[in-house]
């Protein structure tokens, strides 16, 4: 690898490995997005996934929701474990600070977070229409799988944090 007079170094990505977990019972949205990833609007269609980061202290998992439109971060959450409160968190999270009106598309993977009864619950009480990615395509979701390579690429690759507190304030940071 060619390393400038800077010192600078580019980092290369990794080859994608899926790890949403969607063989389970629960129901399957259809795919409102079709990878039709841009927005007319704020508000209109927010995409969201979760990711993980390994420190001494264990896992930390991060869900995140990003607008189409801005292509900005509206709603983000950290925690412990990956149930469907860190999904739940996150969207409550944006929508307080978004507030989008009916209709709002959330797209998302198949997983059992979202797929959840107390995800889809929120999801109603905000009027919004939820989207799931096919099973196992990851292009499908590529505007949130694309934020999450860029952190693990400049952020947390070749490193361990401390602690989950560490972790979570680089990461917000």
């Amino acid at each position: 690898m060619a390393v400038l007079k800077a010192g600078l170094r580019a980092k290369s990505g990794r080859k994608y490995k899926p790890t949403t977990d969607s063989d389970h019972s629960l129901s399957v949205a259809p795919n409102l997005l079709k990878r039709d990833f841009h927005a007319e609007r704020p508000n209109a269609a927010w995409v969201s996934d979760i990711t993980y980061v390994w420190t001494r202290e264990g896992w930390l998992y991060l869900a995140a929701i990003i607008d189409l439109y801005s292509r900005r971060v509206v709603g983000w959450t950290l925690a412990e474990r990956m149930t469907a409160s860190l999904v739940c968190t996150a969207l409550d999270k944006a929508a307080r600070l978004r507030r989008p009106g009916p209709g709002l598309i959330f797209h998302s993977d198949r997983g059992s977070q979202y797929a959840s009864h107390a995800f889809r619950r929120r999801l109603w009480r905000h009027q919004a229409r939820q989207s799931m990615s096919r099973r196992g395509n990851c292009w499908d979701n590529a505007v949130a799988e694309s934020c999450f390579a860029t952190i693990k690429k400049e952020l947390v690759r070749d490193r361990t944090f401390d602690t989950r507190e560490q972790a979570g304030s680089e990461i917000f940071e």
